[in-house]
């Protein structure tokens, strides 16, 4: 039987809490912490730039490994199941590369723990879709979208502490990784799918989709720079006491990307999107400009998470829009080609830096996200 009935008040605030922290843990710590990180994984095991940006397109193609099996396996496995494999990936990977002894060792951790992410997301925006009553539904899979930000808040203060000590971080983000995944096989409702519905060929994209992974494929090539090589490039101007501090910043403000479900609301997705990559590009572009300035380096840090984390609720929302009947399947394409623009340009923009210098890298990722503006939805404003 198909799980449809609506959680209470109460269900729905415990999924949206456990939903946050498991995005939190998949994200932040797991698989985007990899960039707080560079410079001391750079100095322990003597990388440079291009085998950086190799090893973060490895986690991207891990992810998209994951989300391909979560959009499957969610409807027949349900949204509980699939959500606890991905918090145990996460629990793996990064107990895997705080013990890792070297560079081949560290690249299976962020390999593993990256795929957490991938198996994150399709089963709790299936969870939300069935079981959320609809005049809240949006802002819930937007809430639990900002999760990022959370985990990028706490993995910031976190390397503060440890300092040099980049392996007790890890160990740290594993042991919150099982808490988490202990939280959600509680909490996460099962939401599965009859066996009927899910036997069913899948149906053509619907109107709407080209467009959708196009926006979302930029997306992912405009970002990689700001997520891979964001710390390197204000460590080795304004000192790494500035980078974590401009990546606690970053996570900070990437909490307000929970309203994005309200910005859809208020503005129509077609101008969120459009005033969101113009903002991302700025930012980028900001950092490139004056990474000496430590300043700008927390006001572009800031201002980019912000807005990564509500493009990527809009994308959620977008997705889920579009794949009105299959919600998983929607935002699995979705966070698959974001990841797939990930992949692609983590070793591209690593490459071109050990030619030209980061900076070049950050003014290309600027130019890449502005371009994403005009594969703005097509959609009626509410």
């Amino acid at each position: 039987m198909t799980d449809t009935s609506a959680l209470s008040h109460r269900g729905t605030i415990r999924m949206a809490a456990a939903g946050l922290a498991l995005i939190a843990v998949c994200y932040g710590l797991a698989r985007f912490a990899y960039g707080l990180f560079v410079p001391s994984f750079r100095a322990a095991f003597d990388l440079d730039a291009g085998t950086v940006g190799l090893i973060a397109s490895g986690s991207y193609v891990a992810y998209c490994a994951g989300v391909t099996l979560a959009t499957v396996a969610t409807p027949r496995l349900g949204s509980r199941l699939t959500a606890v494999s991905a918090g145990v990936a996460a629990t793996l990977g990064t107990a895997l590369i705080a013990l890792a002894p070297d560079a081949s060792l560290l690249a299976v951790g962020v390999l593993i723990a990256g795929s957490s992410t991938g198996i994150a997301s399709p089963p709790l925006a299936h969870a939300v879709a069935h079981r959320v009553a609809s005049p809240a539904r949006d802002r819930v899979q937007s809430i639990v979208n900002a999760g990022t930000g959370l985990g990028v808040v706490v993995s910031g203060p976190v390397a503060l502490v440890v300092a040099d000590q980049w392996r007790m971080a890890w160990l740290a983000f594993s042991a919150a990784a099982a808490a988490v995944t202990a939280w959600v096989a509680f909490v996460i409702p099962a939401a599965r799918d009859s066996s009927a519905r899910v036997s069913r060929s899948p149906s053509p994209l619907p109107p709407g989709a080209p467009r959708l992974g196009a926006a979302a494929a930029l997306m992912g090539v405009g970002s990689a720079a700001m997520w891979t090589f964001g710390q390197d490039l204000v460590s080795a101007h304004a000192g790494r006491g500035a980078a974590t501090i401009a990546w606690i910043v970053l996570g900070a403000c990437g909490l307000l990307g929970a309203a994005a479900g309200d910005l859809v609301d208020r503005w129509g997705m077609d101008v969120a999107w459009s005033a969101l990559m113009v903002v991302m590009a700025a930012s980028t572009a900001a950092l490139a400009l004056a990474p000496e300035a430590a300043g700008i380096a927390l006001v572009a840090s800031g201002v980019f998470g912000a807005v990564y984390i509500a493009a990527t609720g809009v994308l959620l929302v977008w997705s889920t829009q579009v794949f009105r009947e299959a919600p998983a399947r929607g935002v699995g394409l979705a966070f698959l080609l974001l990841a797939v623009g990930q992949a692609a340009a983590a070793p591209g923009w690593g490459a071109l830096a050990d030619l030209t210098g980061l900076r070049t890298a950050f003014w290309g990722a600027a130019v890449l996200s502005a371009l994403a503006v005009p594969l703005r939805p097509r959609a009626r404003r509410p």
